[in-house]
């Protein structure tokens, strides 16, 4: 018998966050930040701490050398919400 499959994180986005999507033009890249939005959202705790961040909720970053994608998010307290802080593409 398989483990109970957790749902996936709700992707929401900070105001600075917000604009930096919407200068994303690039097809491409708006499909590779799609792809990297899945993977934290499936799994919040793939990313790093960023290190001297101790408090909660903990900033994370996710980098995808692969897809050329940076995110800084957090996680909220129930793990239900993924607020994405910064985007680098």
């Amino acid at each position: 018998m398989s483990p109970p499959c957790r749902p996936r994180a709700r992707i929401a986005f900070s105001d600075a966050a917000a604009k930096q999507l919407d200068a994303v033009t690039n097809e491409a890249k708006l499909h590779a930040l799609d792809r990297v939005l899945v993977v934290i959202s499936v799994d919040p705790d793939i990313s790093t701490p960023i290190a001297g961040n101790h408090d909660d909720p903990q900033l994370r970053e996710y980098t995808d050398d692969v897809e050329a994608v940076r995110i800084l998010y957090f996680v909220t307290a129930l793990r239900t919400v993924i607020v994405v802080a910064y985007i680098e593409t």
